[in-house]
C-alpha cells in the first residue's frame, strides 16, 4: 500500500466501551499497524446531554489495559467547535446548506402528515431556497442534498454500494443551539485528520451517502470505507448485555487477560488459515482486509473462555504474574500494598496455570501460598473453635473448608503427620517433588494405606481444601517450614477435638 495509512476510532463517550466498539477499534488498530501507519483516537462528544467525563475516563482505561495505543489524540469534537462554525459558512457560501426556520412542532406536523400517507418522512424542503430570514426566528442548518440520481461508494469489503438520492434527506448540520450533528463533525474531522480509511460497524452504512455528499459538497476527497459485520449472539440476534457485551473492564475484573480478548475479537470477522492463537506480532504481521468477512459473526462466551485458559496455559510465569497481581489485590488474597515481588508471584503459577479458565481461578487457586495460618493462637481462622487470633492490619488469612476440615482432620491421621513431620524436619527448606513422593510412598508402604489416606488429609492441612495443585507442588511451594507448621497446627486441632 503506497498511500500513508491513517485510520481512526471514534467512540461516543455516552457509556461504557463494550465488545463491539472493542472489535471495530481493534480492527483499525491492527490495519494501522500493518501497514506502518497512525492510529488515531477521537471522542464524538457532540450528544453533550448524555457524553460524560467518566466515559471518557473508562474508553481510555479500556484501550489502554488491552494495550491498544494510539499515535494522536484523544481529540475531542466539542474542542473544534471553530472548524466546524467555519465549515458550515463555507457550505452556506456555496449554496450546499441553507438555514431552515421551521418550529419542531411544525416538522412534527409534516413528519406526522408524511407517515399518514405512507410516504417517506423526510424534510419537505419548505426552506431550502428560502431568501429571506425571519427575525428572532431560530434556525437550524441544513444541508441541500441532491434530489437525482445516485450516489455510489466503492466498500473494501462490500463492492459497489448504491443509494437513490430521491430517498435522501436534508439532514441537519447544526442544530438551533450551534452544535454541530455527528454526520457533519465526522465528516469535517475525518477530512482535517487526513483519514485515509475509515473501517467501522455495518450499522453506519446508512450514514455513508450522507456523509459521502458532504465530502464532495465541501470539496475534500472521500476515505476509502470498510464496513465490518456486527457481532451478534449466540441466538443470532444483535450483541446485548444479555450476550455478553458488557464493559471490556469486567471482563478484567472477571480475570481475562487482554492478550487473551483481543485475540478473541480479532477472530470475530477474521482469519488467517486454521491458526485459532495468535500473539500480537502475529495478529499486526497477518491482519488484512482481504480477510476480513461480511457474514456476521457470533459472540461466542465459551469460546473466549477457551481462549483465555489457552493463554494462560502458553504466557511465561513472570509476564502472567503481572496480571495476576492486580486480581489477587482484587480478591483480597493479597491485601494493598503486600510488598511481594513479581518473582514471588510468579513461584506459584506453574502449580495453577494448566487448571484455570481465569485468573480468579488461578487467585483462589493460590490462596494457600499467599495466605496466612497462624500456629501460636486458637484456630477460630481455619474453621476450628476458639476466639480469634490479632493479626497485622490487611493480613488475609487462610480459610479452611469446615467439612473437609471434619472428615478428613481426624485422630487416624495424627500419627501419620507426626510421622510425615518427624521426617520432614531433617530436609532441607526447599522441598523437591521427587524427594516428597518417595517419602509418601515409604510412609503409606509402612501403615499398609493408599495414598489417598495421606495426601487428602495433608492437602486439608495446607490448603484448607479438598482440591488444589499437586500435593507435592503445594509443599514444593510453601517450602519445608510452613508446611511442617500447618502440620502441627492440624494436629493440635485432633487433640482439641479429642481432649
Amino acid at each position: 500500500m503506497t498511500e500513508d495509512v491513517r485510520v481512526r476510532f471514534a467512540p461516543s463517550p455516552t457509556g461504557f466501551l463494550h465488545i463491539g466498539g472493542v472489535r471495530t477499534a481493534l480492527f483499525n488498530w491492527l490495519f494501522a499497524r500493518h501497514h506502518g501507519g497512525k492510529f488515531i483516537l477521537r471522542i464524538e462528544d457532540t450528544d453533550r446531554d448524555r457524553s460524560t467525563e467518566e466515559s471518557i475516563e473508562e474508553i481510555m482505561e479500556s484501550m489502554n489495559w488491552l494495550g491498544l495505543d494510539w499515535d494522536e489524540g484523544p481529540h475531542r469534537q466539542m474542542e473544534r467547535r471553530d472548524l466546524y462554525d467555519k465549515n458550515i459558512e463555507k457550505l452556506l457560501n456555496t449554496g450546499h446548506a441553507y438555514h431552515c426556520y421551521c418550529s419542531p412542532e411544525t416538522l412534527k406536523q409534516k413528519r406526522e402528515a408524511a407517515q399518514a400517507n405512507k410516504q417517506n418522512p423526510r424534510y419537505d424542503g419548505t426552506c431550502r431556497n428560502r431568501t429571506d430570514a425571519p427575525k428572532d426566528t431560530p434556525s437550524v442548518v441544513r444541508f441541500k442534498s441532491a434530489h437525482e440520481g445516485t450516489v455510489t461508494v466503492d466498500d473494501l469489503l462490500r463492492g459497489k454500494v448504491r443509494w437513490d438520492l430521491a430517498e435522501m434527506d436534508d439532514i441537519i448540520l447544526q442544530r438551533s443551539d450551534g452544535t454541530p450533528t455527528y454526520n457533519f463533525v465526522v465528516v469535517v474531522d475525518d477530512s482535517d485528520m487526513r483519514i485515509s480509511h475509515v473501517i467501522r460497524g455495518d450499522d453506519h452504512l446508512s450514514n455513508t451517502p450522507k456523509q459521502a455528499l458532504l465530502y464532495d459538497a465541501l470539496g475534500v476527497p472521500r476515505p476509502k470505507f470498510a464496513h465490518i459485520s456486527m457481532i451478534l449472539g449466540t441466538d443470532k440476534a444483535r450483541l446485548s448485555k444479555r450476550h455478553g457485551a458488557t464493559s471490556t473492564l469486567a471482563y478484567r475484573d472477571m480475570g481475562y487477560l487482554p492478550v487473551a480478548l483481543i485475540n478473541y475479537l480479532a477472530r470475530l470477522g477474521w482469519s488467517h488459515g486454521d491458526q485459532e492463537l495468535f500473539t500480537i506480532k502475529e495478529m499486526i504481521e497477518h491482519f488484512t482486509l482481504e480477510n476480513v468477512t461480511t457474514s456476521s459473526a457470533v459472540f461466542n462466551p465459551e469460546k473466549l473462555l477457551w481462549v483465555n485458559e489457552q493463554w494462560i496455559q502458553k504466557m511465561p510465569p513472570l509476564e502472567l504474574a503481572a496480571h495476576l497481581e492486580p486480581i489477587l489485590r482484587q480478591e483480597k488474597v493479597l491485601p494493598e500494598g503486600h510488598g511481594r515481588t513479581m518473582a514471588d508471584i510468579a513461584r506459584v503459577i506453574p502449580a495453577l496455570n494448566q487448571r484455570a479458565k481465569t485468573l480468579i481461578d488461578m487467585a483462589h487457586g493460590a490462596e494457600f501460598y499467599f495466605k496466612s495460618v497462624f500456629i501460636d493462637v486458637p484456630l477460630t481462622h481455619i474453621g476450628f473453635t476458639g476466639h480469634s487470633p490479632k493479626v497485622t492490619a490487611g493480613e488475609a488469612l487462610l480459610e479452611y473448608d469446615e467439612k473437609a476440615v471434619r472428615k478428613f482432620l481426624i485422630p487416624e491421621v495424627k500419627p501419620l503427620f507426626e510421622k510425615l513431620i518427624i521426617r520432614l524436619e531433617p530436609m532441607s527448606e526447599q522441598l523437591k517433588p521427587v524427594e516428597l513422593e518417595n517419602l509418601f510412598k515409604k510412609i503409606t508402604e509402612e501403615e499398609d494405606i493408599k495414598l489417598g489416606k495421606l495426601a487428602q488429609p495433608v492437602r486439608v492441612a495446607l490448603t484448607g481444601k479438598t482440591a488444589s495443585p499437586g500435593i507435592y507442588d503445594v509443599m514444593e511451594i510453601l517450602g519445608n517450614k510452613i508446611t511442617v507448621d500447618r502440620l502441627k497446627i492440624a494436629i493440635n486441632h485432633i487433640k482439641a477435638k479429642t481432649s
